[in-house]
């Protein structure tokens, strides 16, 4: 986690940095932005975080193993891929929670297919998607996409089994 944190740093501030060049105020104007999307995720990002800590310490390995675990198999990518699609929320709340299942035991293909259901279906955007773009186009995204995620799990489980 130390380069990812290293490299944010220097990209912020660079863009600092290229912001007061061209003007003293938009630095500020960028940090209150900055300031307003902490006000309005970071409870968001706690919660994440406490049930991505809460899996760890409450799912037992053997039942964890069995339905998720790299040996559930395509059962385990099926779950993974339903349990993707039905997650709501943005990334502050899946990635926690896939880092909390990969730690606790959780097999690398069956996170690689619930990440995939939960950007390609996101139910929980359905109502909006279909409210926007009609049913048929939202109908014609999901069947197109529909066999993703459980063939990018499988590709995953076959190719970094052990990868974690």
């Amino acid at each position: 986690m130390l380069l990812p944190t290293i490299i944010m740093a220097v990209l912020a501030v660079t863009l600092l940095l290229i912001g007061y060049s061209k003007s003293q105020a938009l630095p500020l104007k960028g940090l209150k932005s900055a300031l307003n999307m902490i006000v309005q995720i970071l409870p968001l990002l706690i919660f994440a975080f406490i049930v991505a800590g809460m899996i760890q310490a409450l799912l037992p390995k053997e039942l964890l193993s069995r339905w998720i675990g790299e040996e559930s198999g395509l059962r385990g990518i099926l779950i993974g891929t339903v349990a993707g699609g039905l997650t709501p929320g943005g990334p502050y709340v899946s990635l926690p929670v896939v880092a909390g299942l990969l730690k606790a035991g959780a097999g690398v293909g069956i996170m690689v297919a619930y990440l995939t259901a939960w950007s390609l279906w996101a139910v929980g955007r359905l109502p909006m998607e279909i409210g926007i773009l009609g049913w048929k186009f939202t109908l014609v995204r999901l069947a197109s996409s529909f066999i993703f995620p459980p063939l990018a799990g499988l590709i995953a489980h076959y190719l970094f089994s052990g990868l974690k």
